[in-house]
């Protein structure tokens, strides 16, 4: 018996309340384990289709049949936010959830770059994406199936390189600069060309056609939907649907240690606080709680990756307590991921967290490989520049067309695989209609040049 985890949710939220937290109305909907799968593997409820999307389930589904991965719940922010609870939690998993999505609540609600992304319009995303999905459903109908499918795989190959600091919506780039007229050479000529103006008139500035783009261009979803020279309009909207969904995925991507650790922290906290729960709901509770928080997945296991419930959660708890909680929500409301960690995750913290490299041997002890906190951070951080892509950008469209595409080898510190670039640049030469070259660098960091012609 699974108990009536929804008559516990008023009461949390008026907890919530009181402890000052902040939030846009949720709706709480229990569903079943495989649609929590599709949510997860989708992204949103609703989602345009697509083949890559399959194999994302079939990877998830082997996750969960493993024991690797168990979903309790998804939350979507917005006004209204959307939180999804796996019909398979007992009453203990759904109370502890329904804490937990308070603390996410609060989060989006109030952190500056959700507020930012969904004043743009990823507040309704849910929506948006049900549209989209139906507008792509129109496009198979008119235009066939492989033909949607070919823009798409170009448009998702791409989903991750937009550019945040542009804005959802942009205007095209001026068609033309003005060029200055020439300056005087020196002072006698400048004085020479002032003194009998009626004469000859004075040499006026005159427009020239801009390079385009004017510098490299980093948003290429919106470049290329906006600058393609062959590109039908049904397959421009299929680019902006999913730049559009890019901008309500960043976010959650950037705040994800933050995020969570803010959520587990409340989740903790209003248990501990909620009295009305019965004693057994809430210590089967406070164990679900270890779980989520626990460093690595399971005993005996060494973590391939950081769990971030548990690194936001103790650096939380630890600013909390020094700096109080005026301080915590104003640090909530200003960071991301980036400034979070290289702020307040301190030497010390590192250690009680046993977060340094390390190596270990078989029957062997466990030698610290590095105690530096800079490099630390850096290595925590580094699958978030970017959204995790490589960092390219649009260098130039050359003469026959072709558009020219440069790889920040120095940023991200890496080349490409030559297969999986090459790959991708087909997959854009179909939208384009014209050659694509990239320039980036080999394994050795030796320049590389690749390209679909």
């Amino acid at each position: 018996m699974k108990g009536d985890w929804r008559s516990h949710v008023p009461q949390l939220e008026d907890l919530a309340r009181g402890l000052g937290l902040d939030w846009s109305p949720v709706i709480f909907e229990a569903v079943p384990d495989s649609f929590m799968t599709e949510i997860a593997v989708y992204g949103l409820p609703v989602r345009m289709p697509h083949w890559s999307f399959g194999a994302r389930y079939i990877y998830q589904l082997l996750q969960r049949h493993m024991g690797y991965s168990r979903l309790f719940e998804v939350v979507f922010p917005g006004d209204p936010s959307r939180a999804y609870l796996a019909s398979s939690n007992g009453l203990a998993d759904n109370v502890l959830v329904a804490a937990h999505v308070l603390g996410h609540a609060d989060f989006s609600r109030n952190n500056s770059l959700f507020k930012r992304c969904q004043a743009q319009g990823s507040g309704h995303v849910i929506e948006q994406a049900a549209t989209h999905a139906r507008q792509i459903e129109q496009y198979i109908e008119s235009y066939g199936f492989q033909a949607v499918e070919q823009v798409l795989d170009a448009a998702l190959s791409l989903e991750q390189h937009i550019d945040l600091d542009q804005g959802l919506r942009r205007s095209p780039y001026p068609e033309y600069v003005t060029v200055p007229p020439p300056a005087a050479a020196d002072a006698f000529r400048a004085r020479y060309a002032t003194l009998d103006a009626a004469v000859e008139p004075a040499p006026t500035a005159r427009k020239i056609r801009a390079p385009l783009p004017p510098h490299p261009e980093h948003d290429l979803l919106w470049f290329i939907a906006t600058y393609a020279p062959d590109m039908e309009s049904w397959e421009r909207d299929i680019f902006l649907a999913v730049r559009d969904e890019s901008f309500y995925f960043y976010p959650v991507f950037a705040t994800q240690i933050m995020n969570e650790g803010w959520a587990s922290y409340w989740h903790a906290r209003l248990l501990r606080e909620a009295h009305f729960i019965p004693q057994d709901v809430y210590l089967d509770a406070v164990k679900c709680h270890s779980d989520v928080v626990r460093p690595v997945a399971a005993e005996e296991q060494i973590a391939l990756t950081t769990n971030p419930y548990y690194l936001g959660f103790t650096l939380w708890e630890a600013i909390i307590k020094s700096a109080g909680m005026d301080a915590a929500r104003q640090i909530m409301r200003e960071d991301d991921d980036f400034s979070f960690l290289r702020n307040h995750l301190t030497v010390e913290m590192a250690a009680e967290m046993d977060l340094f490299r390390f190596q270990r041997r078989a029957g062997g002890p466990v030698k610290v490989l590095a105690a530096d906190i800079d490099e630390l951070r850096e290595t925590l951080l580094s699958g978030k520049y970017n959204f995790g892509a490589p960092r390219i950008s649009v260098l130039e469209i050359r003469p026959d067309g072709s558009l020219v595409l440069q790889h920040d080898s120095q940023l991200d510190g890496r080349g490409l695989d030559p297969d999986r670039s090459r790959r991708v640049l087909e997959y854009v030469k179909r939208v384009w209609r014209r050659g694509v070259v990239l320039k980036t660098v080999d394994a050795a960091l030796r320049p590389l040049e690749l390209a679909a012609v």
